[in-house]
Order: structure tokens, then sequence, then C-alpha cells
């Protein structure tokens, strides 16, 4: 299955690979290794701790892995409807917002990312300028206006 990404989105999550795979892997190896030297392991709580993050680490690994191998680069050009990559500027009742439609993965809303699996990012999908759309709200309905595609 695709999971599609930005360039910068792809290029966060390749970064976060190479540390884990190469530095903080390391890192762990060595607090095993510490821990192993303070002798009995059946009551050592920081051999227990370091096992416990390298299997964090290693399916974190497996995982980005998993989903750069599946990766997909947007292009969010703009062919007057908004796609996976586009950048929307709408209107509601709230006033001017602007939202880039990106995959699940890369989605953050503190950044004005959205998913185009999110009820937003769905129906915003092969809108063009100047369309409407109305979605269900955990406060109601809620209507929205396209005000420009980048």
């Amino acid at each position: 299955m695709k999971k599609y990404f930005t360039e910068e989105g792809l290029n966060k999550f390749k970064k976060d690979f190479g540390y884990l795979e190469s530095d903080k892997r390391k890192d762990v190896a060595e607090k095993i290794k510490l821990a192993v030297s303070q002798g009995d392991l059946s009551e050592n709580a920081a051999y227990d701790a370091a096992k416990e993050e390298q299997g964090f680490v290693e399916g974190r690994i497996g995982e980005l892995k998993s989903i750069i191998a599946q990766a997909e680069l947007i292009s969010g050009k703009a062919n007057g409807k908004v796609q996976i990559g586009s950048i929307v500027v709408v209107s509601s009742q709230d006033g001017k917002e602007e939202f880039q439609i990106v995959g699940p993965e890369e989605a953050d809303v503190l950044k004005n990312k959205i998913s185009f699996k999110s009820p937003l990012g769905e129906s915003l999908l092969d809108k063009r300028k100047g369309e409407s759309l109305e979605i269900d709200a955990p406060g109601g309905k809620k209507t929205y206006k396209i005000i420009s595609i980048k």
C-alpha cells in the first residue's frame, strides 16, 4: 500500500530512520553492555530498561523501514483541483485557514497539515477554487469555501 509524502515529510522519516539505525542502536548496545558488566542480570533494572529500549528502537526501525519502502512523493502540482500535496486556503465562519493535504503519517494539525483521509481532507479532494463543502464537525456542521489552491 502506497504512503504519500511531501519531500520534506519523507526526508524527516529518512533522517529519523538513519539516526535510529546508526546512533541510537549503538547507544542502546552500549547500555546493554554496561548493564551486563555489572553482573547478575536477574535483578538488574538497568539491563531490563536497556532491553526494553532496544525492543522499542528495533520496532521503530522496522516500522520506518516499511513506511519508507512504501513511500511515494507527492508533487502537489496545481491542476485546478485539490489533490494530495495541495495547499488549500479556505474560508469558514471562523475566518480564513490554510491547510496542506498530506498522507496520514505526515499529518500534523499544529503545522496545518491534514490527512487526505480526515473528514476535511477527504471532502476537499478533487474540489476546485470557489466550491463550497460541508462537513460534520464535533461542534456540528461546518461549511468551507475554497479561496485558492497552490
